[in-house]
């Protein structure tokens, strides 16, 4: 079962409102520690910013540790902002710092929460995704004349051929989401008149790219 989507990397996207530049940070952060170890360091990196606004969400779905902060700005006005865009990108263990320097013209708590949310939202749409998948790999050996009904197989069900070992048999490593085996191994029963059985390995959370970067 897909887990939720994460940043597959880290990005930085910049935003200017009425001379205020708004640069924005968002990275990916496995727990709360690593997400406050990020803050840290773009604070330090921008350490001369009029503010630097931090907000992350750990974990996903239900389960969600969340922070953000005003950093000095009006209260409301910039944690409260970006982290509302966080909460509705689909991101889970997921961190951003906004940076401002500010520009000499006030915008007003309205105008704040609009460049703070836009701030966000433009590191969001831009930033490319992964998914926790729980994903099992195992090991297949396979006659060399079923190998390539066993390869249209592997990714008729979502699966991926990681290494061939080419001897008497041709030994497959695969690595297939946990959901798609059972029907992948029906496959296999079927093409091979009930002889070949994948063997599960091990079975691990992965990250997979979901949108290219």
């Amino acid at each position: 079962m897909s887990l939720y989507e994460v940043p597959a990397e880290k990005i930085r996207r910049e935003l200017n409102f009425s001379n205020s530049r708004f640069i924005t940070t968002l990275a990916p952060a496995i727990d709360v520690r690593a997400a406050r170890d990020f803050i840290t360091r773009m604070r330090a990196e921008f350490h001369d910013a009029s503010h630097n606004v931090p907000a992350f969400l750990i974990g996903g779905g239900s389960s969600l540790t969340e922070h953000c902060s005003d950093d000095g700005e009006p209260s409301g006005t910039a944690g409260r902002p970006a982290l509302a865009v966080l909460r509705g990108s689909g991101l889970g263990d997921v961190v951003v710092v906004v940076t401002r320097y500010f520009g000499g013209a006030k915008l007003g708590a309205g105008g704040l929460v609009k460049a703070y949310t836009e701030s966000v939202q433009e590191v969001v749409k831009d930033v490319p995704r992964a998914r926790k998948l729980m994903v099992h790999s195992a090991v297949l050996a396979a006659p060399y004349p079923l190998l390539e009904q066993v390869h249209r197989a592997v990714g008729a069900h979502a699966g991926e051929i990681i290494e061939e070992d080419f001897a008497a048999d041709v030994t497959l490593s695969l690595q297939f989401p946990v959901e798609h085996l059972e029907a992948f191994q029906n496959a296999l029963l079927e093409l091979s008149a009930g002889k070949l059985q994948a063997e599960i390995i091990e079975t691990k959370e992965m990250l997979v790219r979901v949108s290219p970067p």
